[in-house]
């Protein structure tokens, strides 16, 4: 599973820490989600694209993101996606 959660922090600011109290986890397990090491709950999930207003797939994906630039400026990295 990939995700963005890192991108998402970053773009706001948040540790981990915050990120951790906002979602009522440990901040270990918001590294674990971070790096791909562990997979959230159905319930988890859902709480990270409320506290970041968007939809899940926007968060989580089984398959690698396209990186932003791309996605939003069409520019090509040399990367597939």
């Amino acid at each position: 599973m990939f995700n963005r959660i890192a991108v998402l922090r970053a773009e706001r600011s948040i540790s981990r820490a915050e990120l951790a109290r906002q979602l009522g986890v440990n901040q270990q397990t918001v590294g674990f989600l971070e790096r791909g090491d562990y997979m959230p709950s159905l319930e988890l999930a859902f709480r990270m694209a409320e506290y970041f207003a968007l939809p899940i797939e926007a968060i989580y994906s089984t398959q690698p993101f396209r990186p932003l630039s791309e996605q939003v400026y069409a520019i090509k990295t040399g990367t597939e996606g």
